[in-house]
């Protein structure tokens, strides 16, 4: 077993908060940390992840909850107590795959992938809390996406994962995910009941999963995973009906995992590409990942620069 693995085997199960500081990427050491999802509120910034916990010996996923971290100046970080596991929704089981928590009406909703028990395939929740932090519970009570709403699209019991939320400047709030075939529907402004129909997105070439809508500048920008191993690929549009125009490579394959997820942020003025790599040695790979920071940048006619990716990881914020 390696130096890291032996770490992050050896960390006990956070119930406080408890402080470190970083000292680049990946960000995160002590734990293997996957499938990032950045939210600002306030002064802070946090991140939301998957926890790898695959032994050394073996090569799967296992992920049986989810972690929190924060931070108000990219370097000094704060873990959060354990926020939400796949237990908490009775109707689940299963890995706790990409997710992304956003705010409205004060409440904070955590959207998530996991199997369901009794609807063959993956399967879409969302859990609500009062605070950033939690205590989080389940939203619903059942899935808001299950496998059987999407069999017209693709035959694949995993087509519904990878959950990312936007809420456009007209208070309507739209649900995108997806596998091999990237949807999105609207939701109510409760945030766990859909409205209108299921819709493909179009025009998203190679399109593979990790679905991520952001907007700025007036443009939606969908970034997405690409090919396998994967790359970080993005289209823009001008509504977030589309028509999306293709704009290429965002992010090469992030050294050694065959997976990427990427969350994109602004926080203190800054843009921030959030994403994982499999890069602690020696034992880091696939199976277990860890979350890494860059900067990202936007040209003049509002396209985005390709991700530098590095070790060195982001500058303190003031």
């Amino acid at each position: 077993m390696g130096f890291w693995a032996a770490q992050a085997q050896a960390q006990p199960v956070v119930q406080h908060d408890t402080t470190f500081v970083a000292s680049g990427n990946p960000v995160f050491t002590h734990k293997y940390t996957a499938d990032p999802a950045g939210f600002v509120h306030g002064n802070r910034l946090y991140v939301y992840t998957g926890h790898d916990e695959c032994p050394t010996n073996e090569n799967f996923y296992k992920m049986k909850e989810w972690l929190l971290f924060s931070t108000e100046d990219m370097k000094t970080w704060t873990e959060h107590p354990v926020p939400l596991r796949v237990s908490d929704f009775a109707w689940a089981r299963g890995d706790a795959w990409a997710s992304q928590v956003i705010e409205r009406n004060g409440k904070f909703y955590w959207y998530v992938a996991v199997e369901h028990k009794s609807i063959h395939g993956k399967a879409i929740g969302v859990a609500v809390a009062d605070s950033p932090t939690g205590p989080f519970k389940d939203a619903k009570g059942s899935a808001i996406i299950t496998n059987n709403l999407t069999t017209q699209y693709t035959n694949i019991s995993w087509d519904d994962i990878d959950p990312t939320v936007i809420i456009d400047d007209d208070n309507q709030a739209y649900l995108f995910w997806g596998n091999t075939q990237c949807y999105y529907v609207k939701l109510k402004e409760n945030m766990v009941d859909t409205v209108g129909p299921i819709r493909p997105v179009l025009n998203l070439p190679h399109f593979t999963e990790a679905p991520w809508i952001h907007k700025n500048n007036g443009w939606y920008y969908l970034s997405y995973a690409v090919g396998f191993p994967e790359k970080i690929a993005y289209s823009m549009s001008q509504s977030i009906d589309g028509p999306w125009a293709y704009k290429g490579i965002l992010n090469e394959v992030a050294g050694n995992s065959n997976t990427n997820h990427q969350a994109i942020v602004k926080f203190k003025g800054s843009w921030y590409f959030i994403y994982h790599n499999g890069s602690i040695n020696t034992d880091g790979g696939s199976f277990r990942r860890s979350v890494c920071i860059d900067r990202l940048y936007y040209n003049k006619d509002n396209t985005i620069k390709r991700i530098q990716m590095t070790s060195e990881g982001v500058s303190p914020t003031r």
